[in-house]
């Protein structure tokens, strides 16, 4: 067995080999979006000159961004492990129940307070982070739709949100383990699985619509061709929403959930081509009298660009993400999830007998809470980096296969339009260095997926 300081230096050195290469790798992707600075020749029938541009000072903005919010989390990981903020907090968090009349054998409640203690932390600290990223580089970019208290009131909501689910949620958790014995790990798996399907089954119908409005798309051809694509297929649809997303941002996206023959599709937005909502009743004449003074005032200026897709578009869409689940990707990737919490809690079983775990990072006692947080998030390092290679690998194969089918649906030209001009409504640079993208993109980009298309058809 290692030593304590063999383990503690270990985890650090990883974690620098694993933030290096992650910068080379952005450092490439950088690289191209520093230098091709016109529409490549296979791209000129895609893109115009202006879009590109845009796409590529945007990339450029992001990368930025990236490189020093990556550089910061990474020397303050490091600090919190050398200084040894994790077992001050953890004595903290003693202290505090003691405060309250509470002895140091009341671990699962001294773990919430760890818990709370961090997640503040964390809130607090990244704050600022999330306030540049939305108010500057969004903002510049023409894609943030969101005013400071919204942000704020957003903020304070999801800490409560994650408070109200983490808590209850890890106490059960550190409870199955102390109770369970020497095959805990079979309980806890069992916990997580339950917990998993009880999560997807409330979030969309509990937990989504307190940060947004879920609203029936209305009726009317649209409506009417989806439920006839889901008809053709035999997928269980029983409702279709739109969701506001156009409050935050600009971006745009679709995607279902629902378990068995209970399925719903969800439309954001900006997904749809001069989408507007429903009225909620009639307008006075004062504001039709604005409305018009708008639409004049309009007339006089330069039109705007449409964003968004068509209707055939959205369906060709729709066909790409009912092609998950006919492909029954959806399905597999819970397997291979549960598999995987599987192995790691039997893996941790195995090292929470290990004090010598503990003392490395400076712990004089072994809480469960403790040893899941060491074991998952450092000791586990080398093995999430080659799973999360793996699983970015199979997401893009899945993609590819998503398309094959809307493909087999007839629906490849519109797929391909959709696909360009939601590339372009989100202004994603297409040009990209094959190594960082192997790495990074769970989605295939762009030009890899129009060619695969073409070497179907």
């Amino acid at each position: 067995m290692f030593s304590e300081e063999e383990i503690f230096y270990s985890v650090l050195v990883f974690l620098w080999i694993v933030y290096f290469w992650e910068s080379y790798l952005s450092s490439r992707q950088r690289y191209l979006a520093r230098t091709v600075e016109k529409v490549p020749k296979e791209l000129e029938k895609v893109l115009d000159q202006e879009t590109f541009t845009k796409a590529r000072l945007y990339s450029l903005d992001k990368s930025t961004y990236g490189f020093w919010s990556g550089l910061y989390h990474q020397v303050e990981t490091t600090v919190i492990l050398c200084v040894g903020a994790l077992p001050f907090v953890w004595k903290l968090s003693g202290r505090i129940i003691t405060h309250f009349g509470f002895s140091g054998d009341y671990e699962i409640l001294q773990s919430i307070t760890f818990i709370l203690i961090f997640m503040l932390y964390s809130t607090i600290t990244s704050l600022p982070w999330s306030l540049y990223e939305t108010f500057v580089l969004e903002e510049k970019h023409g894609f943030n739709k969101q005013t400071l208290p919204f942000f704020l009131k957003d903020t304070v909501k999801k800490l409560f949100v994650g408070m109200a689910l983490s808590l209850p949620i890890v106490s059960l958790l550190i409870y199955i383990i102390k109770i369970g014995g020497d095959y805990f790990f079979i309980y806890a798996w069992a916990f997580m699985l339950v917990v998993s399907v009880f999560i997807i089954t409330i979030y969309a119908d509990f937990i989504a619509p307190l940060f947004d409005n879920y609203t029936p798309l209305p009726e009317g051809d649209l409506r009417t061709r989806i439920e006839e694509l889901a008809a053709s297929i035999e997928f269980p649809l029983t409702k279709l929403y739109v969701v506001d997303g156009s409050k935050r941002s600009a971006h745009s996206n679709a995607y279902f959930y629902g378990f068995f023959k209970n399925k719903r599709i969800v439309l954001f937005d900006t997904l749809i081509e001069d989408y507007t909502p429903p009225d909620e009743g009639d307008k006075t004449e004062a504001k039709e009298a604005k409305e018009e003074e708008k639409e004049e005032a309009k007339s006089e200026e330069k039109p705007k660009k449409k964003t968004g897709c068509n209707t055939e578009e959205i369906l060709a869409v729709l066909a790409h993400e009912l092609g998950h689940w006919s492909l029954n990707h959806v399905l597999k990737n819970f397997f291979i999830s549960q598999l995987n919490t599987f192995l790691c809690f039997m893996v941790f079983a195995f090292l929470s007998k290990e004090v010598v775990i503990f003392r490395a990072f400076g712990f004089d006692t072994e809480p469960a809470l403790i040893g899941m947080m060491i074991t998952f998030q450092y000791i586990f390092m080398p093995y999430n980096e080659v799973l999360g290679f793996i699983m970015i690998i199979w997401s893009r194969h899945c993609e590819f296969q998503a398309d094959f089918f809307a493909k087999q649906l007839k629906r490849a030209t519109e797929l391909k339009s959709a696909l360009i001009k939601l590339n372009k409504d989100n202004l994603g640079f297409p040009v990209t260095d094959w190594l960082y993208s192997t790495f990074n993109y769970s989605h295939p980009p762009l030009l890899e997926r129009l060619k695969a298309m073409e070497k179907v058809e």
